[in-house]
């Protein structure tokens, strides 16, 4: 007997197969209406609902099921520097399938996501038109999200973003997490570049740096550590000067159209 999967997407013969094995390009496939083209997401590859319902999914971002991932036929792959193991983007290509590499590394590189995207329909002439009219909408609200949250409109703050604890860990400058909050004048901490990719570009800290009394303001993102309410206290005491805030981790740390949400969460949190 067949897989169930093996023939998903019959009816839809002239559409790509795409697999997204990255949270956020899911949901950008579906606001640029390519949800119909999925046919592998992974379990964190959770919005929007109900869509992402219908499509099967292949693991997490750093374990695929690659067995199960080639039962389901996709004719390329969505993939991202940060959230994918490279292992990954290589046993892609020992396979064959196209893999669709993205690297956005802040909110302004949205453009050349899109680009990216359309890019990798160009066997479908009609489909990539049709994405790339919807691609440009999404980039207009995209630049007017960014229009309004300019750094020179606000007073710098020392920011520390922390995404994981025990061991305590935090985000590169030159990440997208760090350059989203740039655009609202918080500059990160530690002061370092942890370069295109790699455990560089999420440092972890001892808990007794200096600067951590000189930090204004704590991000504490419900993912991917869920940070809540009974850590206050905790990191209160590692950033005793800091105001600290609990923050939707996907509207902080996703990119395509989530930006726009996290650029409006920015803002009331600078403007508070």
């Amino acid at each position: 007997m067949n897989h169930p999967s093996d023939n998903a997407g019959d009816v839809h013969l002239h559409l790509p197969r795409i697999a997204s094995l990255v949270p956020s390009l899911t949901e950008l496939a579906f606001e640029l209406g390519l949800g119909p083209c999925l046919v592998a997401r992974t379990g964190y590859c959770v919005h929007p609902r109900p869509g992402v319902d219908a499509v099967p999914k292949v693991g997490g971002t750093k374990t695929v099921n690659l067995a199960k991932l080639k039962r389901l036929k996709p004719t390329q792959v969505w993939v991202n520097v940060d959230e994918n193991r490279l292992e990954l983007v290589r046993s892609l290509a020992e396979w064959g399938v196209r893999t669709v590499v993205t690297h956005p590394q802040g909110p302004e590189d949205h453009a050349a996501l899109v680009d990216t995207v359309v890019e990798a329909l160009a066997d479908h002439p009609a489909l990539q038109s049709r994405t790339r009219q919807v691609g440009q909408a999404l980039l207009g609200r995209i630049a007017a999200a960014l229009e309004c949250t300019r750094a020179q409109d606000r007073a710098p703050q020392r920011a520390l973003v922390l995404i994981w604890r025990e061991p305590w860990m935090t985000v590169a400058r030159d990440t997208y997490i760090a350059r989203l909050l740039a655009r609202v004048n918080w500059q990160t901490w530690p002061a370092v570049e942890g370069g295109d990719r790699g455990a560089a570009r999420y440092p972890v800290l001892r808990g007794d740096e200096d600067w951590l009394h000189r930090i204004e303001r704590v991000l504490l993102p419900s993912e991917p550590y869920a940070f809540g309410a009974e850590h206050l206290d905790e990191v209160r005491r590692l950033c005793p000067r800091a105001r600290v805030h609990l923050v939707d981790g996907e509207a902080l740390t996703w990119w395509g159209p989530r930006v726009i949400e996290g650029l409006a969460l920015l803002r009331r949190l600078a403007d508070a």
